[in-house]
């Protein structure tokens, strides 16, 4: 099977049957997989050389940022293991390449505390002070979504995708279905979004049995993520709150406010279902304020006296 086109379909057949990547990863290979296809000169896998390898890199390093460039090479990368895998090629030409990449480190972007707690304020203002139901229900709904994904730093994706029974509210846990379709156990710690997540499915019960996804529109739809983005910004906008906030950035909070609160990096790689401490360790950066407090205090040149004004 020396057909470059052919053999990527089986690839990616076989990245969903036997590898069980979910749809996400799969779309990103294809996409990535026949961008490389539709740059080849021939479509004959033994024609594809160090050399072609090597210009096309060179090629993307050109188009792209770096982050974006390492992933187009690992899915080809990843592709070639296989046709070594399966014998179809004898040597790999990703072999004799020495791909180093210097990638900036970009901080994840959180969102002070004190923003958190203002905007979660306006809105149980907003829900206390509502003069319809249809207001109050909505609300009642959206206080929920951000309750918790401040409170377990879910991904967007996670939450939106939460099915009825993934959400057990007898032992405040949830279950979570996270990349690769890995599961992790998260704990409902805090009472009063504990509270709050009983109210809405209590309010939103014949919704949430309608689509059986746990956040539910008022037609009885799963909620999508463009909904709680729409969200965010609406109560952005009547907190006064200047600030672009994302969904995402409740969850670099999250993690960065366990760190500074000593809760070991390893527990917090486990509650984020990060595969590699490698990715947890970026909120090592971003906890400046732990940083500080400890040189300030905990540095042993603070008991030195060695200077005297005299």
């Amino acid at each position: 099977m020396n057909d470059v086109k052919k053999t990527t379909k089986s690839y990616l057949c076989y990245c969903k049957n036997q590898k069980r990547l979910d749809d996400k990863t799969i779309k990103a290979y294809k996409a990535d997989l026949y961008q490389f296809i539709d740059h080849l000169s021939s479509n004959s896998i033994q024609d594809i050389s160090s050399d072609v390898l090597e210009q096309y890199i060179a090629l993307l390093h050109q188009s792209y940022k770096p982050k974006t460039s390492k992933r187009k090479i690992a899915s080809i990368k990843a592709f070639f293991k296989y046709l070594e895998y399966k014998d179809i090629i004898i040597i790999n030409p990703f072999n004799k390449l020495n791909i180093k990449f210097r990638e900036p480190i970009i901080l994840p972007k959180t969102i002070p505390l004190s923003t958190i707690e203002i905007l979660l304020s306006t809105m149980y203002k907003q829900f206390y002070s509502s003069t319809t139901l249809h207001k109050q229900r909505t609300c009642l709904r959206d206080i929920a979504v951000i309750e918790l994904l401040f409170a377990t730093g879910i991904r967007i994706s996670e939450l939106c995708s939460l099915k009825i029974e993934d959400v057990n509210l007898q032992t405040r846990s949830i279950l979570i279905f996270g990349k690769g379709k890995k599961e992790r156990l998260l704990h409902i710690g805090n009472d009063d979004v504990f509270k709050i997540l009983n109210e809405y499915y209590e309010e939103f019960f014949t919704e949430i049995n309608l689509c059986r996804h746990f956040f539910a529109n008022t037609s009885g739809l799963p909620l999508s993520d463009q909904s709680v983005r729409r969200m965010i910004r609406k109560y952005s906008s009547l907190a006064s709150i200047d600030m672009r906030i994302t969904p995402h950035m409740f969850r670099h909070t999250f993690a960065t406010s366990l760190l500074e609160a000593d809760v070991d990096i390893r527990y917090i790689q486990e509650m984020l279902g990060h595969s590699s401490i490698n990715v947890t360790e970026i909120y090592t950066h971003v906890a400046l304020s732990k940083q500080i407090d400890i040189l300030s205090t905990k540095h042993p040149r603070k008991g030195f006296r060695v200077r005297s004004d005299g």
